[in-house]
């Protein structure tokens, strides 16, 4: 073997292992902000789903936890939580790992095949692939969480837990039963997921200071980078999250699919109702995307240290 041949090869295994120990970290990372996004943000996921699937029942989104919190107390706020405690989880650590992807994906793509930094379209492009593989994780848990969370409104509880939800949509309408709304599920996620990280992207280097690096940022930064990231996701993502929320929560054969639902919900309840839950979304969005971005950031930042 060649001296020049000797040198490469180390080279390229020790590129080969550190970018499989980043995309590692970078599943990880985006598990532990899962598990922080859940815990704050449930009671507001919670009252959205019950506000776009609901017609008369509540005044308003005070009215909403008013009402929940008088019929099933303070921890009727985090009913249905069992479901996203458990898959969100992996399903923030797959968007994160996703969007790592992503993000190598786009810069293998440069003609020049110049290292440099991303630009907004690439960061864009990231962010929008995150969501395709999230989304086949996501859909199935939004299914199971949203027939958890309608229930409790005054009618008997149907369900015993979520693997009775999943118990029960497979004898009823197999694989196909589960899985109902993962194209909304996508029509929300693609673009919401592309202004989720390219805000977030945008905030972290506008609040970077003069000679230092943006994984260097503050807590107090990192929280308003990440709440306003999940602000810019949720001000656009609202519309299919309704049909998505109506697809997964009627009885089957009440929509044929995502246009029949957007028609029906117009002619029913006019333009307005494909807005419903915005006030819960937004209020959620600051908080729950904030815990998610500290605890990626510094998960990331404590394997850093480790690994």
């Amino acid at each position: 073997m060649s001296a020049e041949l000797k040198n490469e090869a180390p080279i390229k295994i020790e590129k080969a292992v550190s970018s499989t120990a980043q995309s590692v970290k970078s599943f990880l990372s985006g598990g532990f902000g899962g598990m922080a996004a859940v815990l704050v943000g449930q009671p507001f996921d919670l009252v959205k789903v019950r506000l776009q699937t609901t017609e008369g029942v509540y005044k308003g989104t005070g009215d909403c936890f008013k009402q929940i919190i008088k019929n099933d107390g303070i921890l009727g706020l985090y009913r249905g939580m069992a479901t996203p405690l458990a898959s969100i989880t992996p399903i923030f650590a797959v968007s994160f790992f996703s969007y790592d992807l992503g993000k190598k994906i786009a810069t293998g793509l440069r003609s020049d095949k110049t290292e440099r930094p991303l630009t907004l379209a690439e960061i864009t492009f990231a962010g929008a692939f995150s969501a395709v593989p999230t989304t086949l994780f996501m859909a199935p848990s939004e299914r199971v969480k949203v027939l958890m969370q309608i229930q409790g409104q005054g009618g008997e509880a149907k369900y015993k837990g979520p693997l009775d939800v999943v118990r029960q949509l497979y004898k009823e309408g197999g694989v196909r039963s589960i899985f109902r709304g993962t194209g909304a599920t996508l029509l929300r996620d693609s673009p919401g997921s592309a202004a989720y990280f390219l805000a977030y992207e945008l905030i972290k280097k506008g609040l970077t200071p003069e000679g230092t690096k943006p994984d260097q940022l503050s807590l107090g930064s990192v929280i308003f980078a990440g709440g306003m990231a999940g602000v810019a996701m949720w001000s656009i993502a609202i519309p299919p999250d309704v049909i998505k929320s109506r697809l997964q929560s009627a009885p089957a054969g009440t929509y044929s699919g995502m246009l029949d639902c957007l028609q029906k919900t117009i002619k029913v309840d006019g333009p307005r109702a494909l807005f419903k839950g915005l006030g819960p979304a937004i209020l959620r969005a600051f908080p729950a995307n904030a815990a998610t971005f500290v605890g990626v950031e510094y998960s990331l930042k404590a394997m850093n240290m480790v690994f």
